[in-house]
């Protein structure tokens, strides 16, 4: 469909997002009348917080300003107050809505979680920020298994106590190790390519069955547990979906061999955690580096947290001070693939939320 300059889209900003992303989206869709929020926005704690300062509150007269702003747009980035309900509230509210994009990449959640009717879903499209953060979760996810394979947790404590080893541990080399990435999309492409930089043996699995790039098998959902059994290092980079949920549990920790490393740059709720522990505990994992637990904030009490054979991070491993405008160039696609009548990139499939 050929562009029209007739066509105009009135896009609401529902989060803190700064001047110069802002800048980005009108400069490559000049079709669109681009509204802040501004002050009524939740103010960000640091860069790439979508969801915001929770402590921060509207009077009744900001309250109102602020719906009332969302509720003119023709789409709007971003989720008022990072809240599912009141995502809900604005579907419903807001009749001439089109488009909603998520600022998170596993978006699909929090659209399932808004409970919109089939219509709604129908009216409204959503899309996420799907494959900004396939280079820095890659990084971490590379991190992680050389931080097994080269045993950071021993070599901490040797100099810690001043102990220079008279008999030293070997370390393990990615060039000789397996490595199966649980996910093919952005993210576990990214690892792929990093991994096979390395010489590595690359394996993966994919919904779609199809080759991909730097992957050298790629193993199907069925024989997921035999793939466990040879490899040495698993890479997770699943959304946290009901397909997905316990995919590693005790029976997939029971067909690994020993000494397996784990990173987990996917969601938490992937991983059985208590048989994860038990595997840490009896040798079948030998390190585990988490950027994601299945309860974020991790609870005080929790054994991940004093665990000898566990990296932990603060589902930060994504951040990045670029984020902001990489999440601003897909908008600036989207709103210009809205206006042409051409397919969104990074839809949520309303079936699967993923």
């Amino acid at each position: 469909m050929p562009r029209s300059n007739d066509q105009r889209l009135t896009l609401a900003i529902a989060v803190d997002l700064p001047e110069d992303e802002c800048a980005l989206i009108r400069e490559r869709e000049p079709r669109v009348r681009l509204v802040r929020t501004g002050a009524l926005a939740r103010p960000r704690r640091y860069d790439s917080d979508w969801v915001g300062d929770p402590a921060f509150t509207r009077s009744d007269a900001d309250e109102r300003a602020y719906q009332e702003i969302l509720e003119s747009a023709d789409a709007v980035v971003g989720l008022p107050d990072d809240s599912p309900a009141k995502l809900a509230e604005l579907v419903r509210s807001n009749p001439r809505l089109r488009w909603v994009h998520t600022m998170a990449a596993g978006g699909g959640a929090q659209v399932k979680a808004a409970h919109l009717s089939s219509e709604e879903l129908e009216r409204v499209t959503f899309t996420t920020s799907a494959g900004v953060h396939g280079s820095t979760l890659a990084e971490f996810a590379i991190f992680g298994l050389l931080a097994g394979a080269k045993n950071l947790r021993g070599l901490e404590d040797d100099q810690r106590a001043h102990v220079w080893p008279t008999i030293r541990v070997h370390p393990r080399h990615l060039d000789e190790m397996t490595v199966l990435v649980l996910g093919l999309g952005g993210i576990g492409k990214a690892v792929a390519s990093r991994l096979k930089a390395f010489g590595t043996e690359v394996w993966g699995t994919s919904r779609s069955g199809r080759t991909v790039e730097n992957v050298d098998r790629t193993v199907p959902r069925a024989d997921l547990h035999d793939a466990l059994s040879r490899v040495d290092a698993v890479v997770v980079t699943l959304p946290g979906t009901d397909e997905t949920r316990h995919m590693l549990d005790r029976q997939a920790f029971s067909s690994m061999k020993k000494g397996m490393i784990l990173t987990n740059v996917g969601r938490g709720s992937v991983i059985d955690e208590a048989a994860l522990l038990d595997a840490l505990d009896d040798g079948t994992v030998d390190f585990a580096a988490l950027d994601v637990v299945e309860r974020e904030p991790l609870p005080h009490e929790h054994p991940l947290w004093d665990h000898e054979k566990v990296l932990l991070s603060p589902h930060s491993a994504a951040l990045s001070a670029q984020e902001g405008m990489r999440i601003a160039a897909i908008v600036a696609r989207n709103a210009t693939a809205l206006l042409d009548g051409t397919p969104l990139t990074n839809v949520v499939d309303t079936l699967n939320f993923y």
